[in-house]
């Protein structure tokens, strides 16, 4: 043997070898133990000779190379596969091998290790692993890439290329760095996408224009008031799908309106047209959502006076007129109200007059004296600009001069005037009287203050109407009627604005209807560049709106739906082109590599080399910063990024991942910062779209636009065929008729078939015939299709149902089932004693279930042997290739064998999914402990209540067994207590009572003076009461567990350190501090409830301007302490309110004692 130096030798140990051996495949690695460490334990079955590697507690290793081994007994017989293996009974259970050669893990630590081999060697290499592995992966992995090297050289290892021969064949693979890339840790700063829809020149040349125009009509479902039509006046032609587009706006719980958008042609709009429409735009939009005076000059200025210029960017150029029908002319030209728009110049130019001729004044003096002595009388009202008869006040749409807001008039205050004294709600006033506040306030003096006030509601504050407002997002439900800001104002400071209450009404709709536009021409944007047209249609741009759009924008749609089908598509897709194209390749090989292909990492780069982070929505719509073409935004948000274009370079300086980084809030230069894992996410969403709109041409259309040709060539389908006629000469007698009438298709090449039901373990063919190539295809085939059909049948699904059904489905556990049905494991060829007795023991379970009515969940049934499932897929396989990639008929086939599928309201979810939903909606932390006992795996759960711990032991070979266990008698404890989900109460079922029979339950509730708690011994599981390990074992010597059940308690138990927390002085610091800290101590998560008051004037709370004011409270249960509340002090928005409040909680409960706040000191502000 020749052997080959890989790595130097550590401190006291053997120097870390490899050992090369032409004519096999055997790896020796040698590590000196040490103290009270687990030992490494290899058994390699290669072919050829059969080597074994057996680390002892002394400093050598032992090498044997036997063709005849004896273990524990038991009589081994090297060979290419050894099915019937069987382990010592010191290590029975401690390592699984699959019958077909699959491999079951144990420790994370050798799981890492072991995971290096097995990307480097074949899979047929090593079929057993004994005991965990504490070696050094990268040196593991550096032995073995050397020593598989040298096996290559001589062919010692065929068949079997580097996974560096397989990464030009479809997706180039560049030098620059991905490390981190699609995952969910690393945050990107990206730039948005132009719209080009809304791109023009027009507004800045003073000619003639001739412009596109669409009708935006509302129509609401309550007699409420009418909605005046707008026209949309745009440069570029709109894609048909954003032209003729509808749009639901939820106004309150029970009041909706339909938007509808319709093309009207062109018109032409001459200079003068185009000057007074941009003035009316100006004003109009500014009066409703930004502002006409700046507030940092005394006296205040007008912003419209002469020669100023407001905000027209180039690539943001629209105009949105108020329409005086709803219907076109019979010339196709919009009929636009002018004398609206007309009026509005009016105003304009009025008070332009009124600040031109009181600028250089102390005081500002609003009213005409001309009104006062033509127009007298009781019954009219001097209005700032004119005087009114007091019938035509109600309704008016009217502009105050001292705010520039727009209002209309409710109602008139008879017994109230500018003398009266000022009522200013929840605050105690310093003005005695309208008179006085205007004139302290404002510098203006009332020229008739014995008019009586007029009630006027602001119109301007938006809202998101895209909707229903009824939940937010932190899960409250209520009602959503808009409450309207009403305050008492002299009609002399009020302009008569010639609009009807009509436009006004619909121009409250107009943000939320641009904005849904918007992300409509964003979606045909995309669809335009992908160029992909089917049979004279192209795709939906809703379909694509809905793949572009994050969960994260709270909306109707997300693109979740899609990339679970996606996600298929592209797995499916890809395994076809790989079995196809690499016939030599092992399924171990093509399931590397595909992974690869569809990692995150890959996705991420073939997104961003197309700019789709450009095209993501990934923030709520936000009203208050809409603005619309001329306007100022109030809410501004200026670029701190140092970038000066609108994309941002991928260059590592723009990421980050820090926890506090803000993901989705742009800047006003379109920057903002995207989580790298939806990038990912949404290549998968788009893939999904594209197949619902096109099925799979179209998604290998867009795969090729991305930059992945994985379009299957048909003469690979014949050779694939041809490949597989080569074992017909194996058929024996009539098996595979009798397997074909079970599945009612007739194979046209029977060697296909032949393939699929043959085991690894199979020696009558070979070890080259056997399913797992087919295996891995139909893998792929059934859950594209079982996805397919999930989501065309649950339309309203929600996607997180929708992704637990599809993951029940698609188990191993529903097609064992689907296979002991239909008797087709009868026809599996193998030659494994152990797998017969497994099929036996499995079938015999079923059939006990089955006559005992009971439910079979993958709870109650005992696991299914991981070959039934493989079985079924593989024929999956074989009937797509029969077919020649017919899916439609793959589908008619299987569906009947995989009938009755389960529905939503029969999905049982496993036990611990179950319980993490409950405790995440409920706010109750959920603990988890595992530790190991010899071959068992000690699971311990618990809950923390308000005043109760909730604890469960589980205990099984398995570790998710042992979890499932200790969470379902969790969810039975709590359902006692009447905490569950509904919806799971009539889909969870009585379980055997023998499942969890190795359960126990404490619930703790310490004395005041925290002595320790302990479980009761006879509640413990009494598999672990069993376990009696001999002195000096390795069991002893691992693990160490001198008591069965850990010990349970509360608060102080066993004295911990009192937490420290250094608050951040960004909103949300006293929040995340809180809520970390109850984390820590296993507390109930805190509860916020909130209140809004409005003023009618600004106020200010903490240093910050507003006209809302928001009191929280917090709700914190501390166990065997009681409630604390506590009421913040109020803020200007809700979530310093909330921020407020948790300070308050932090500083009562450093006062007891339960943390350290650190600096900032108590004078911290939110």
């Amino acid at each position: 043997m020749e052997r080959r130096q890989a790595g130097g030798a550590a401190s006291g140990s053997l120097p870390l070898t490899a050992t090369f051996l032409p004519h096999s495949a055997a790896i020796l690695l040698l590590l000196r133990r040490r103290p009270m460490q687990r030992l490494p334990l290899w058994i390699g079955f290669l072919e050829g000779p059969v080597f074994i590697l057996i680390t002892k507690t002394l400093r050598f290793s032992l090498l044997l190379h036997l063709p005849w081994i004896v273990e524990g007994g038991a009589a081994l017989r090297g060979s290419p596969w050894v099915p019937s293996l069987e382990v010592a009974p010191s290590y029975r259970g401690a390592h699984g091998y699959g019958q077909d050669g699959a491999i079951w893990y144990r420790r994370c630590a050798s799981t890492l290790s072991f995971y290096f081999c097995k990307k480097l060697l074949p899979s047929e290499s090593f079929h057993r692993r004994i005991s965990p592995v504490s070696m050094n992966c990268s040196r593991i992995q550096s032995v073995f890439l050397n020593v598989h090297k040298g096996q290559h050289e001589v062919g010692a290892v065929k068949g079997h290329d580097f996974v560096e021969t397989w990464e030009n064949d479809f997706v180039k693979r560049t030098s620059e760095n991905y490390s981190g890339a699609g995952t969910t840790k690393r945050k990107e700063l990206h730039g948005m996408t132009t719209l080009r829809a809304l791109s023009g020149t027009w507004a800045s040349q003073a000619n003639d224009v001739i412009l596109n125009t669409y009708e935006i009509k509302f129509i609401c479902n309550v007699d409420s008031g009418n909605y005046s039509p707008f026209v949309l006046l745009t440069e570029a032609r709109l894609d048909d799908d954003v032209a003729n587009a509808e749009i639901e706006l939820h106004l309150h719980l029970n009041k909706m309106v339909r938007s509808s958008v319709s093309p009207c042609g062109q018109i032409e709009l001459n200079a003068s047209q185009v000057a007074k429409s941009k003035l009316f735009h100006e004003f109009f939009f500014n009066g409703l959502f930004g502002k006409l005076f700046s507030h940092t000059k005394t006296p205040r200025e007008f912003l419209l006076e002469d020669e100023k210029q407001f905000p027209w960017s180039s690539s943001y150029m629209y105009m949105l007129l108020p329409m005086e029908s709803p219907v076109p002319t019979s010339t196709g030209i919009m009929k636009i109200n002018w004398k609206e728009i007309d009026a509005c110049i009016s105003v304009v130019e009025f008070l332009r007059n009124i600040y031109s001729i009181n600028c250089h004044r102390s005081s500002l003096t609003c009213s005409m004296s001309s009104y006062a002595t033509k127009c007298e009388g009781t019954n009219i009202i001097h209005m700032a600009n004119e005087a009114v008869y007091t019938q035509y006040i109600k309704g008016m749409v009217v502009l105050a001069v001292h705010t520039g807001r727009i209002y209309t008039v409710l109602d008139i205050m008879n017994n109230m005037c500018a003398d009266s004294p000022f009522d200013d709600p929840g605050k105690r006033s310093k003005f005695n009287s309208f008179s006085h506040y205007y004139h302290q306030k404002y510098n203006i003096v009332l020229q008739h203050p014995g008019q009586p006030l007029l009630l006027v509601k602001q119109s301007h504050y938006p809202y998101n109407l895209l909707v229903p407002s009824t939940k937010y997002k932190d899960g409250y439900f209520g009602s959503s009627e808009k409450s309207n800001i009403l305050v008492h104002i002299p009609p002399e400071l009020l302009v008569h604005l010639n609009v009807s209450s009509d436009t006004l009404r619909s121009s409250y709709l107009l943000p939320s209807v641009m904005h849904r536009l918007e992300s409509m021409m964003l979606a045909c944007q995309l669809q335009q560049e992908t160029c992909c047209i089917y049979s004279g249609h192209s795709i939906s741009s809703s379909l694509i709106l809905e793949a572009i759009t994050t969960s994260r924008c709270s909306d109707n749609f997300s693109m979740e739906r899609l990339e679970l089908l996606g996600d298929s598509v592209l797995k499916y897709i890809v395994s076809c082109l790989l079995f196809l194209k690499y016939p030599m390749k092992s399924e171990g090989q093509l399931s590397e590599y595909r992974s690869w292909i569809v990692s995150n990492s890959t996705l991420h780069k073939l997104g961003t080399h197309r700019y789709l982070q450009g095209y993501i929505q990934d923030c709520p719509f936000d009203p208050r910063r809409w603005v619309a073409p001329g306007q100022i935004s109030l809410r501004p948000l200026p670029c701190t990024c140092g970038v000066d274009t609108s994309e941002v370079p991928l260059e590592k300086e723009y990421w980050s991942e820090e926890a506090s980084t803000v993901v989705g809030k742009a800047c006003d230069k379109g920057h903002r910062w995207i989580c790298s894992k939806t990038i990912a996410d949404c290549v998968e969403a788009l893939i999904g779209a594209y197949y619902v709109g096109g099925g799979l041409r179209a998604a290998l259309s867009l795969l090729r636009w991305l930059g992945m040709d994985v379009s299957p060539e048909p003469v690979m389908i014949e050779e694939a065929k041809m490949n597989s006629s080569i074992w017909l000469h194996h058929l024996r007698g009539n098996e595979i008729d009798w397997l074909e009438s079970k599945l009612d298709y007739r194979f046209s090449n029977k060697g296909l078939l032949l393939e699929a039901i043959t085991h690894p373990s199979h020696q009558g063919v070979g070890n080259k015939c056997c399913y797992q190539r087919l295996e891995f295809l139909g893998d792929s085939v059934l859950g594209l299709l079982i996805t397919w059909y999930l989501f065309q049948t649950h339309v309203d699904l929600d996607p997180g149902e929708l992704s637990d059904l599809r993951s029940a489905l698609i188990s191993n556990e529903n097609f064992a089932q689907a296979t002991v049905r239909h008797n087709f494991e009868k026809h599996l060829r193998h030659s494994s004693e152990g797998l017969s007795k497994k099929l036996r023991e499995y079938r015999k379970d079923v059939s006990e279930f089955q006559g005992t009515g009971d439910s079979m969940t993958s709870f109650a049934m005992p696991k299914a042997p991981k070959a039934l499932g493989d079985l079924l897929e593989s024929i999956a396989g074989a009937v797509l290739i029969d077919t020649d990639l017919n899916l439609d008929r793959v589908w008619e086939v299987f569906k009947p064998l995989l009938s009755p599928m389960v529905t939503p309201d029969k999905l049982e979810l496993p036990p611990l999914h179950e319980l993490a939903k409950l405790c995440n909606r409920m706010g109750y932390p959920l603990y988890t402990q595992v530790t190991y006992r010899g071959e068992q795996v000690v699971a311990e759960l618990s809950i923390q209540l308000e005043e109760d711990l909730l604890v469960r032991h589980g205990c099984n070979l398995q570790r998710k067994t042992a979890k499932d266990q200790a969470a379902l008698q969790l969810l039975k404890d709590l359902e006692t207590r009447g905490i569950s989900h509904a919806q799971y109460l009539s889909q969870r079922r009585q379980q055997d009572d023998n499942f969890c029979s190795a359960s126990s339950v404490k619930i703790c509730v310490p004395p005041k003076d925290m002595q320790i708690v302990r479980t009761n011994l006879q509640n413990v599981p009494e598999c672990l009461l069993s376990l009696e390990p001999s002195p000096g074992s390795f069991l002893e010597e691992s693990c160490q567990l001198n008591d069965l059940v850990k010990e349970i308690s509360t608060s102080k138990l066993n004295e911990p350190d009192v937490p420290v927390f250094s608050l951040k002085k960004e909103k949300g610091g006293p929040r995340n501090a809180l809520f970390e800290l109850c984390a820590i101590s296993k507390w109930p998560m805190p509860k916020f409830e909130s209140t809004e008051q409005k003023f009618r004037t600004p106020i200010v709370l903490d240093g910050v301007t507003g006209f809302n004011s928001y009191t929280s409270s917090i709700t914190l249960h501390i166990p065997n302490s009681g409630a604390i509340n506590l009421v913040g002090e109020p803020r200007t928005d809700k979530k310093s309110s909330r921020d407020a409040v948790a300070f308050a909680m932090l500083v009562e409960l450093q006062k007891q004692g339960r943390c350290i706040i650190k600096e900032p000191r108590l004078t911290y502000k939110v």
